[in-house]
């Protein structure tokens, strides 16, 4: 009994356990690059530098020191190394000089050289949802410094004035720039959880399924995205069952970005309809006339009920949802649908249902990114099946129509599919991030985004 309802609860668990359909794996030139440009965006030491004489509610004066100015801060200097489990440890190497009336009534400039040093802890915030660093023990190491005060003059208080001094002034001031840096950082997060429109078929969010992890390489960040119609309903992704990873091929540091086909296969399942299209010109590409005459080349029998040319109409329905597949450097879109073929009549008339065959057909997708968005580009790969389902013209050889529909459907429509692919799959918006310069890889049931720096 024990072991039965062991068996029942690990099913449970299995069964409740989705896989991400997105995976995001933070290396460090991109972590480096955000740091310093929040750095750089936010001028954090120059401005601390700027409020460091001002009397400030609650905050005493220091002893020994008056008119207290900072000036010439250099430009920092940032390290960072990940630290497991936790976040990113962040070193900043920065000096500056501090002036003031001394406590011997001389004015004094004290010139240091120094490392500001933090833990930031990556978290995810309770209310949005969304990642967040917060700095935790920070520390103000010293050095070098440098004073104008004379050395000989009492050295022991001397030294210990500017110990004391150093030590009340500096962590006050330089610690809440790590703080504000990280401001900036999470700000650039904040667009994250919006849902991003598909045409008007529906929307894409990106969700994150667990709070990010970080090993000694880079920070992951899994997504369970949700895929919604204009109505509401959400679109489920495929319980595949397989675990997604990266290859291990890319460079040390590097980042990327993880779209599973199944995930693709939700987004597309948003086109559905629109993948349904009725062609009726009689002249396509390089095909011949689209007239009964050039039907009856392949099918005698059409020329017997129409010895007269008819213009065609070409009904294509795909009745079952499309899917994505991907293997090693190629990726298919597969459609199960119906063809049916129409003769033309006179005004007034419907066009009158020659034969409906059902197809199974499989178009190749080339993958591109444009404006920060997903494009997909689509070729004929094969015609798998074709079967005749009804016929007003008797029975048929569908056989012979291979040639005829597999360049029907290369010319006419994948031009339509192509058309409505055009709308592009938004792609995570965080780190204000530029995807235009990625390279893309399609792996095992996977298409992978190796992200670029501009």
């Amino acid at each position: 009994m024990l072991r039965i309802l062991c068996l029942v609860l690990c099913g449970l668990l299995t069964h409740t356990r989705a896989d991400p359909g997105a995976l995001l794996r933070l290396g460090m030139d991109i972590m480096n690059h955000e740091v310093q440009s929040a750095m750089d965006e936010s001028h954090i030491l120059e401005k601390m530098a700027a409020e460091a004489g001002k009397k400030r509610p609650g905050v005493k004066p220091i002893k020994g020191i008056t008119d207290m100015k900072v000036k010439d801060v250099k430009l920092p200097v940032i390290t960072l190394s990940f630290t497991p489990g936790v976040g990113i440890f962040q070193c900043v190497s920065t000096g500056m000089t501090i002036t003031g009336k001394s406590f011997i009534g001389k004015n004094m400039e004290i010139t240091v050289v120094l490392n500001i040093t933090a833990t930031n802890r990556l978290l995810q915030d309770e209310e949005t949802g969304l990642p967040v660093f917060k700095s935790e023990g920070c520390e103000v190491i010293l050095g070098s410094v440098k004073t104008n005060l004379p050395s000989n003059m009492m050295p022991n208080v001397i030294n210990k004035f500017l110990d004391s001094t150093l030590h009340k002034i500096l962590p006050g001031l330089m610690c809440p720039a790590i703080d504000a840096v990280l401001v900036y950082v999470n700000k650039k997060w904040a667009n994250l959880n919006d849902a991003m429109p598909i045409g008007q078929m529906g929307t894409v969010k990106y969700v994150l399924t667990s709070i990010p992890t970080t090993t000694a390489n880079y920070i992951q960040v899994d997504f369970s995205p949700v895929v919604q119609q204009p109505k509401g309903n959400t679109i489920k992704l495929a319980d595949t069952r397989e675990a997604h990873e990266f290859p291990d091929d890319y460079a040390e540091g590097s980042s990327q970005l993880l779209l599973s086909a199944a995930f693709l296969t939700a987004e597309l399942a948003l086109l559905q309809k629109s993948f349904d299209v009725n062609i009726q010109d009689k002249m396509i590409g390089e095909l011949p006339p689209q007239t009964t005459n050039t039907l009856a080349g392949f099918i005698p029998k059409v020329a017997e009920a129409y010895p007269k040319s008819k213009p065609l109409m070409t009904q294509i329905r795909i009745n079952k949802p499309s899917k994505v597949t991907m293997k090693a450097g190629k990726s298919l879109l597969h459609f199960h649908g119906t063809l049916e073929m129409f003769a033309a009549q006179r005004r007034g008339k419907a066009p009158a249902s020659l034969f409906l065959l059902e197809a199974h057909f499989n178009l190749k997708i080339q993958y591109s990114v444009r404006e920060d968005r997903l494009q997909m580009t689509t070729s004929l790969d094969r015609l798998l099946s074709l079967s005749r389902k009804s016929s007003s013209i008797g029975s048929f050889d569908e056989k012979e129509l291979t040639g005829f529909i597999t360049d029907f459907l290369q010319e006419a429509y994948i031009p339509a599919v192509n058309d409505v692919l055009q709308v592009g799959l938004p792609l995570p918006d965080f780190l204000d991030m530029n995807y235009n310069l990625a390279e893309l890889n399609i792996v095992e049931n996977a298409l992978v985004l190796d992200l670029k720096l501009g």
